[in-house]
C-alpha cells in the first residue's frame, strides 16, 4: 500500500460515479455526432445519422406491425405508434394536433437528454425514424423540425406531413417516399 493512501478507501465498485450503459451510450452518440459535425460539417453529419435513423425506423416499423398483426399501420395507428415509440425510449412526445394531412408533435424531453444540446445532427434520428415509418405505411411523409431542444428551444415541435400539399411543399424538411407493394 502507498504511504499516502488511506486504509479506509471505498471499494471501486461502490464509488458513486454517474456511469451506466444508458449514459455511456448517450455520451458515445453525442461525441460521435460532434466529431462528425466538426470534421465534415453538420449537413454531412446529419446525412450519416439519417442512414442509421432510416434503418432503425424500418426495424421499429416491422416490430409494431408484427405486434399488431397487420401489414400496414392505419393513419390513426401511425400517430399512436410514433408517440408510443418515443415514450418507450424516454422521450416526452405528445400530439398537439392531427388531421388527414399532418400530425404535429410537441416534445418536452429528448430521449438523448441534455446530450443532444448543440448536436443538431442527432435530430435526424427523429426525422428519419418518423419519416420512414410514416412513408412505409401511408406512402409519403415530410418531416419538419420547427423547434428543437438540440438548438436550445424549451421543447421540440415536429410536423409530420402525410400528403403533398401546398403547405407541406412550402416547408423546409426531409421527404420520405414509401415503396409500393
Amino acid at each position: 500500500m502507498d504511504k499516502g493512501s488511506s486504509s479506509k478507501r471505498i471499494p471501486v465498485k461502490q464509488l458513486d460515479i454517474p456511469l451506466n450503459r444508458d449514459l455511456f451510450l448517450r455520451s458515445l452518440i453525442r461525441e460521435l455526432s460532434g466529431t462528425l459535425e466538426d470534421l465534415i460539417g453538420i449537413e454531412d453529419a446529419s446525412g450519416f445519422v439519417s442512414i442509421v435513423g432510416q434503418t432503425i425506423g424500418g426495424h421499429i416499423n416491422s416490430e409494431y406491425k408484427k405486434a399488431l398483426s397487420i401489414p400496414k399501420l392505419s393513419r390513426s395507428e401511425l400517430a399512436d405508434v410514433l408517440e408510443n415509440l418515443k415514450s418507450r425510449i424516454q422521450g416526452d412526445f405528445y400530439i398537439i394536433e392531427q388531421d388527414d394531412n399532418r400530425i404535429i408533435f410537441g416534445n418536452r424531453e429528448c430521449p438523448f437528454g441534455d446530450y443532444v444540446k448543440d448536436r443538431t445532427s442527432m435530430c435526424m434520428m427523429t426525422s428519419n425514424v418518423f419519416g420512414t415509418i410514416a412513408s412505409e405505411n401511408v406512402g409519403y411523409a415530410k418531416v419538419v423540425i420547427e423547434e428543437a431542444i438540440a438548438q436550445h428551444h424549451s421543447e421540440c415541435r415536429v410536423v409530420v406531413y402525410l400528403t403533398q400539399t401546398g403547405e407541406s411543399q412550402s416547408q423546409v424538411g426531409h421527404e420520405y417516399f414509401g415503396v409500393d407493394d
